[in-house]
């Protein structure tokens, strides 16, 4: 299971949320390059970035941003959420270095644009499902909507979506630990390799996931618990590997 630690964009900074309010962030560091650097010396083996102003605007707007830190490491799968609504927004991240694009609120929205995107751009692309008591948010996770998270992800069992990013809305960014029961119900929805996201506190919540990692759990995706000090990027990967 991949440790993939969360490089949160707003206005140029990198920033945590809690539960998705815009107006309730935490800046941790000015420098989003510089906090990608802290990363990957940590031994991670991707890096998860979101476009939070791209996410609420419906097009990319801290692109510049997310462009240098695929430069500086180009050997390092990136992927990146917020604000992919076209496919020249999917060509410009993927040309820039990008390795997978996070589909969200189109997803939802348009789920033909998934089928079609996976068709052009093989490989590529995640779904990010992003759920609250088990139905599905979009927007910036402004809306909730009836559809159900599960019945979601099957949907595009069949379109070759590399993952799903699996996001409880209610844990994300409290520090409450993760939902690993929802996580592992979503898993099991479909054939589609889970990441799970939200609520990881410290190295129990991965050693929770890692138990049950095999039953189609990829990896997590961890902010607010690394930048406060909660949890070692480094000590979680090497507990996952075995070592």
């Amino acid at each position: 299971m991949l440790i993939i630690p969360a490089i949160d964009l707003k206005d140029g900074q990198c920033v945590r949320l809690r539960q998705g309010r815009m107006d309730d962030s935490t800046v941790f560091s000015t420098d989003p390059v510089d906090v990608a650097a802290r990363w990957v010396e940590a031994g991670c083996r991707r890096l998860h970035l979101v476009d939070l102003n791209g996410a609420f605007a419906g097009k990319p707007v801290n692109g510049e941003v997310v462009n240098a830190i695929a430069r500086a490491w180009p050997q390092l799968p990136i992927q990146i959420g917020g604000g992919i609504r076209n496919a020249e927004t999917i060509e410009a991240y993927l040309s820039a270095g990008v390795s997978y694009v996070i589909i969200g609120t189109q997803a939802v929205k348009e789920p033909a644009f998934v089928t079609a995107m996976c068709r052009e751009f093989p490989g590529h692309i995640i779904v990010g499902i992003d759920a609250k008591n088990g139905r599905v948010a979009t927007d910036g996770w402004a809306e909730v909507t009836e559809v159900m998270a599960a019945d979601l992800a099957r949907k595009f069992e069949a379109d070759g979506v590399s993952a799903i990013v699996y996001t409880d809305i209610d844990r994300d960014g409290m520090m409450q630990g993760v939902n690993v029961d929802a996580t592992l119900a979503m898993a099991r929805a479909s054939a589609i390799p889970v990441i799970a996201s939200g609520g990881i506190t410290n190295l129990d919540d991965i050693k929770a996931l890692q138990a049950v990692a095999d039953q189609g759990i990829l990896g997590a995706i961890t902010g607010r618990a690394i930048y406060e000090g909660t949890l070692n990027v480094a000590e979680a990967q090497r507990y996952c590997d075995g070592l």
